[in-house]
This record gives C-alpha cells, structure tokens and sequence, in this order.
C-alpha cells in the first residue's frame, strides 16, 4: 500500500499498549506519596516536556520537507507519546482513592499499606509492602494489592497460615509480622 494512504497514528491508539494493569472495579486504591508522584510526574509532562516538544515540532516543520525531517519525525512520535500519558495519568487521578496507611499503625491485621514479613513453606522469609497498581515497584519489593500475595495477604493477622495459589498447586505462607507508618510519617 502507498505510504499516502497510511495514518501517521497508525499503531499508536490509547488501546495499543496498556501502561499498567486494569484496575478492578475502576477502585484506583493509592497512597499519598504514590499520588504526589503521579501528579508531579504529570504536572511535568504539561508544564515543562510537552511545550519542549511542540517548540523542537515548530522549529523543525518550518525547515521544510518534513518526510525526511528526523527532528519533526520523532517530535510528533514523542507528542502522541506524551499525549497517551496525559491522557493515562489525567484517567488514573481521577478515579484515585488516597488511603492514609497511617491509620492502622500498630495494628497486626493485613491492609493496604502494610509491610508484610511471611515465611513460605521452605522457612524463606520476605518483606513486601502492599501499594496501589500505579506505585507498586517489585524491585523494591512493594507489589500490587491486586497482586495474588497481596490477596493471600490482606485481612490476615500475624501468625495465620494463608495459602497462594501458585502454577505448581498452592503454597502456605506463615504472616510473620505486620507494620504501618506512623501517623504524620
């Protein structure tokens, strides 16, 4: 098919290529900080890297052809990309239900927010702390508390054997301790 007859957004609709996973229920649980982040992330992306952008976009149509014009190419590829995120992040705030973890400080029951020690079945412990899905970082051990741990996790109490299902049958973790921030933490 001749080049003319292609859309310059083919392949970039906001369906393509879901940033992070669907929420269920549209409940977009979050901490502060977690919040603070998305709006700053996005307040970026309207103040300071889209204007950068539509500014490189305006210099480089004004030297000509722009089929060739590498800078006006990838500026307006970085436009539609900055776009999706406005779009993705304006979505995400909208729907967002701050949760102040805070509140059950020095409890020992399993809820959004927690820092989780379990053993599993072979006595290997690990720490995880239960975030929002737009906040979660498995690198730095948080997971999602839509997360099958985090499911298994949530309303139990220090002590309880839960089981999580997992691709080889199940697996009982054993809740070793359970913490929140402290109020105004």
């Amino acid at each position: 098919m001749s080049k003319a007859f292609t859309r310059e957004t083919d392949g970039d609709s906001d369906d393509d290529l879901p940033e992070t996973a669907a929420l269920p229920t549209g409940v977009n649980y979050i901490t502060r900080a977690g919040y603070d982040r998305l709006r700053a992330e996005l307040l970026g992306l309207i103040d300071d890297e889209r204007p950068r952008i539509v500014e490189i976009v305006h210099w480089a149509a004004s030297n000509g052809d722009r089929s060739e014009n590498g800078d006006y190419l990838y500026g307006k590829k970085r436009l539609r990309e900055i776009d999706r995120r406005i779009r993705f992040l304006t979505r995400r705030l909208e729907i967002a239900e701050v949760v102040d973890c805070s509140q059950h400080h020095g409890g020992d029951q399993v809820f959004f927010g927690a820092n989780v020690t379990y053993a599993d079945e072979d006595g290997e412990e690990t720490t995880v702390t239960i975030l929002g899905v737009d906040e979660a970082d498995s690198a730095r051990n948080e997971i999602s508390w839509v997360s099958p741990v985090a499911r298994a996790l949530l309303k139990a109490r220090v002590g309880d054997l839960v089981r999580l299902v997992v691709p080889g049958g199940t697996q009982e973790l054993e809740i070793l301790s359970v913490s929140y921030p402290a109020p105004g933490g």
